[in-house]
């Protein structure tokens, strides 16, 4: 299989991933595109990025209507967003891609662990 079908795949199930949880596109697409697609752990973090966006603004288009949203929540909380997401796009650079797979994974078993419990 060729990578562009494979980015196809991904692109679904990502999508899929994001759709239905409301969130965690990353923990799928950062994996895959280092995996299937072979990209280099910084590149397949920066792309994540991007890509999250369309699909998180799809979602919460969906979302918007078939759900009473906390307006200021989303406010406060997007703002909060934001700014964590400026300073973490600043300081990825900084991680080798050995601990940028440390902290990746560990968030990753962070958040499995608080959602079984």
């Amino acid at each position: 299989m060729g990578d562009y079908m494979k980015s196809k795949i991904l692109g679904l199930v990502t999508g899929f991933a994001n759709g239905f949880f409301g969130a965690g596109g990353g923990t799928v697409l950062v994996p895959g595109m280092e995996r299937l697609l072979k990209v280099e752990e910084h590149k397949a973090h920066a792309t994540a990025i991007a890509v999250i966006l369309p699909l998180s603004l799809i979602s919460a288009l969906i979302y918007t209507f078939k759900t009473d949203i906390p307006w200021k929540t989303l406010l406060w909380v997007s703002i909060g967003g934001i700014a964590g997401g400026y300073a973490g796009a600043k300081i990825l650079s900084r991680f080798s891609g050995k601990w940028l797979h440390i902290t990746f994974g560990g968030f990753m078993l962070i958040a499995a662990v608080k959602m079984v419990i």
